[in-house]
């Protein structure tokens, strides 16, 4: 699950409260068909029992709704403006008062608190339900799940400009269009293709942040630089041996398939690639400044087996750690 959130509103501020229920402390309500989200909306019932488009401005609020955690079985993509209500995924809660894209695949669980005051404001936006059956036997039901901002971790905002959000909302109004037209053989074909330019322009806008938001993103190189050079000056290595990118991510607080899209485009290496390159950094050093064998310069940088580590070793520098020691001597 991620958002989108449009760059005019890059100051809000997204802060965890503390609340009186955590969202395992809530009941788990469930929510199998399109129909049954028309229905604890609040909403007519839908046109199309595996598709619909929402207007956000038509849900009404159920304060009971506040009380319970959701589970969805179908994929729901939201573009929300002044929702005043604060979104929780995991254990972490976020204010979204101002507009804020977000995506939710079937199964992953979250919890929205809308605030009672605000039956007076005048909310706006769309949600595009998707059932995963309206995909059936169709290349999107597969290539679906490449598009990692599904994946990604709610604190992960990706930053829209009017015009990007402009294009998306034509795209909603055209699907929204062909399937209250009358069905026939290309309407299933015609919303997909729709679908697959909804989900391509927002994986553009995602990379382009990447790009754009360089004082940011390069602030989390800053910062995985400093977290790498830690944990190879520590005993770490020969407790726990190479960190792995799950550690990485977790201690830079962003998911993996964020961490690895971002170093993808900022120096075109993968995580591992930065982590390796850092292992060989320290090796270098210990072979040029040491007298430790390569076998105890392995040992220290977490290996088990020497021959691992020199291995490694060449596939990256072209030499074995021998030669590379005697091209010093």
């Amino acid at each position: 699950m991620n958002r989108i959130t449009n760059n005019k509103q890059q100051t809000t501020t997204y802060k965890a409260h503390s609340e009186a229920h955590t969202m395992k402390d809530l009941p788990i309500q469930r929510l199998k068909t399109i129909r049954d989200f028309h229905r604890s909306r609040g909403l007519p019932q839908p046109e199309h029992p595996l598709i619909s488009v929402v207007d956000y401005s038509t849900i009404k609020h159920n304060p009971a709704n506040n009380a319970v955690s959701w589970v969805l079985d179908f994929y729901s993509i939201a573009l929300k403006r002044n929702a005043h209500a604060k979104f929780k995924y995991g254990q972490q809660q976020y204010d979204f008062d101002e507009g804020v894209l977000f995506f939710i695949m079937p199964g992953q669980v979250f919890s929205t608190q809308v605030e009672e005051n605000n039956a007076a404001l005048k909310k706006s936006g769309w949600i595009l339900l998707l059932h995963p059956d309206f995909l059936w036997n169709t290349a999107l039901a597969k290539n679906i799940k490449r598009y990692e901002y599904f994946g990604y971790s709610v604190n992960e905002a990706l930053f829209l400009s009017e015009k990007e959000e402009a294009t998306l909302n034509n795209v909603i109004q055209n699907i929204q269009q062909e399937y209250h037209s009358t069905i026939d053989k290309f309407s299933q074909d015609i919303i997909i293709s729709q679908i697959e330019t909804l989900l391509n322009y927002a994986e553009r806008f995602y990379h382009r942040q990447f790009i754009t938001r360089k004082i940011s993103n390069h602030k989390i190189l800053d910062r995985l630089e400093e977290l790498l050079t830690a944990y190879f000056n520590s005993d770490d290595l020969v407790l726990k041996g190479l960190p792995t990118v799950q550690f990485i991510s977790k201690n830079l607080n962003i998911s993996p398939n964020y961490l690895r899209s971002l170093l993808k485009v900022l120096t075109g290496q993968s995580t591992q690639q930065h982590i390796h390159d850092k292992l060989i950094e320290k090796a270098k050093e210990k072979l040029s400044v040491t007298n430790l064998s390569v076998s105890e310069i392995a040992y220290e940088l977490g290996f088990e087996h020497p021959q691992s580590f020199s291995k490694l070793f060449k596939n990256k520098t072209n030499l074995s750690p021998l030669e590379f020691r005697q091209s010093f001597s």
